[in-house]
């Protein structure tokens, strides 16, 4: 069964999270430099199936676009020349920051980790591809 792949898209850097094959749980995959990611996708798709991708939507507490939405935009524009069989979703990434650096200091994280953005990133997207899956339930 393929996986699901979600983004967290980031103006230096993007993190990444997969389904297991069952779509059951979201794990933490990667962070790459945002300038690298669709080369990075093309070469993890000859590996692994991917049925979808889930990309973070940047949004205000208005529910308006935030400033990074447009960067976002642009990636997908990117990403469905790609991959123009795969289906794009975007998901509301509000505060999946916050609550990543949350659940990483409930995990007993080191603060060295904490404070690697990267790790951050990672945990964004986890989150982000949990809730859309839990949406769809």
């Amino acid at each position: 069964m393929p996986r699901l792949l979600a983004i967290d898209y980031g103006a230096k850097r993007s993190g990444i999270a997969v389904t297991d094959p069952l779509q059951i749980i979201a794990t933490a995959l990667e962070t790459v430099r945002s300038h690298d990611l669709l080369e990075f996708l093309k070469k993890y798709a000859v590996s692994e199936e991917i049925e979808a991708f889930i990309i973070g939507m940047p949004k205000r507490l208005d529910n308006t676009e935030s400033d990074n939405a447009a960067r976002v935009m642009a990636f997908i524009k990117q990403l469905k020349k790609g991959f123009p069989d795969t289906p794009v979703h975007t998901h509301d990434e509000r505060f999946t920051s916050s609550m990543a650096l949350q659940s990483m200091i409930a995990a007993g994280s080191k603060k060295s980790d904490r404070r690697e953005k990267g790790n951050i990133d990672k945990i964004s997207a986890t989150i982000i591809l949990q809730s859309y899956m839990e949406s769809k339930r």
